[in-house]
């Protein structure tokens, strides 16, 4: 359970949501327990074989619809399962509760970002898979993002001012790094799916390293792949960033500018979580060693 999220906006507890099964999925009721505050959404499990996923922030609202719309689309053809919807729950102002919210299957397996590089690595294979096989040119509707998928220089105000606020480390090596990713050619292809935040607190891996499933698609968008593209640098350290590598570009073809801009996304990635949390909580300690990562080639 994170403790870096923001103060919510949206009044949530297992009480709550209790109400909100019995209301409109009775058949579906049964013992409720808050398992994760993410920083837009609240996790509950449901019995034994579903979750609960609510919004926590109004931001969160139109992405938990993304979510309900398209995520039903993606899932039959990932070969990783995903949180799709098996129910839909609708706003409930009787209720104190006036957002979408989603009954999902239940995943066994445990957050990414509580193993060693080690045992992350072993789901380097079935990352790749996921990504690959996700990275298709998605229709014109997909969800738009102004955060993720776009041009990197959207992104150069931001990631300057973070490199400049004193609360990243390695602010004028990553500056480099940076300064590399913007030169690379923009991506001129199709758009295409995207996770958008596709770092280890959202992969859940088995006690071997097997990864059982991605969740939290509340960044879910279309564009650059290099966005996903960049969990080389978030996850895996360089032995298994190498076979990351190898394995998508086995899968399809990815040139030199698309990895130097994947990086850049780390870089863009890393150093928000870096700055928000800072470095010693897990959540930050997962993107302080990322900026390392990115450092490291």
């Amino acid at each position: 359970m994170t403790t870096d999220a923001p103060p919510p906006e949206l009044h949530v507890d297992a009480a709550l949501a209790a109400r909100l099964v019995a209301a409109q999925h009775p058949d579906l009721a049964g013992r409720v327990e808050l398992v994760a505050n993410g920083w837009d959404n609240v996790m509950f499990r449901l019995g034994d074989r579903y979750g609960i996923r609510m919004p926590r922030r109004r931001l969160a609202i139109p992405l938990a619809r993304n979510e309900q719309r398209w995520l039903p689309v993606l899932a039959p053809r990932l070969p990783v399962p995903i949180p799709s919807p098996v129910r839909v729950g609708e706003p409930a102002p009787e209720l104190g509760y006036d957002a979408p919210w989603s009954i999902v299957p239940w995943f066994d397996g445990a957050a990414a970002v509580g193993f060693d590089a080690a045992t992350r690595g072993v789901a380097v294979n079935g990352l790749a898979a996921f990504v690959a096989e996700l990275g298709t040119p998605a229709p014109p509707d997909a969800p738009a993002n102004p955060y993720r998928g776009v041009p990197l220089a959207d992104r150069d105000e931001v990631v300057r001012a973070r490199l400049a606020s004193g609360r990243v480390p390695d602010a004028d090596r990553l500056g480099e790094v940076w300064d590399r990713a913007l030169a690379a050619p923009v991506w001129s292809g199709p758009g295409v799916w995207l996770h958008g935040d596709l770092h280890p607190a959202n992969l859940l891996l088995a006690a071997s390293g097997f990864l059982t499933a991605v969740v939290d698609f509340g960044d879910l968008t279309a564009g650059d792949p290099a966005t996903d593209l960049a969990t080389a640098w978030l996850t895996f350290d360089a032995r298994s960033r190498r076979i990351f590598r190898a394995e998508i570009e086995r899968r399809r073809g990815v040139d030199d500018a698309t990895w130097d801009r994947a990086r850049g996304w780390a870089l863009v990635m890393a150093s928000a979580v870096v700055e928000q949390a800072g470095t010693s909580s897990p959540f930050g300690r997962m993107g302080a060693d990322a900026l390392g990562q990115v450092l490291t080639d």
